[in-house]
């Protein structure tokens, strides 16, 4: 199945390609075995999407489809470092570790707790 992802600057756009597809060629067991490899792939593709770095996996489980993690991403560095802007995607992966989706669920300052406003 072909899911939609929100690219931040670019608007939706669904994708499934062989660049995105699965990286252990249909395993599953390879996936659940490795899971710090599969995390870093997922990163990897969500660079390569979102054309910025992921600094952090802040969470990640299984689903019944494959994973689903939140990926935390710096959106604009400033001066200082704690007033960069920070977002958290929601990405999903199919039970071989390939890239099927993600979307932007939330922005925020650095130095901000959740909840805190200006």
């Amino acid at each position: 199945m072909t899911r939609t992802a929100a690219a931040p600057h670019r608007g939706a756009a669904a994708f499934r390609s062989p660049t995105f597809g699965s990286p252990r060629g249909g395993n599953p067991e390879a996936v659940m075995a490795n899971t710090p490899e599969t995390l870093r792939l997922a990163c990897e593709q969500l660079a390569q999407l979102t054309g910025r770095e992921p600094e952090s996996v802040s969470s990640f489980h299984r689903t019944d489809d494959g994973w689903r993690l939140t990926v935390e991403v710096v959106e604009l560095s400033r001066i200082p470092d704690t007033t960069s802007l920070l977002a958290s995607y929601e990405v999903e992966l199919d039970q071989d570790g390939g890239l099927t989706g993600y979307r932007r669920v939330r922005r925020y300052e650095r130095g901000r707790a959740d909840g805190q406003a200006r």
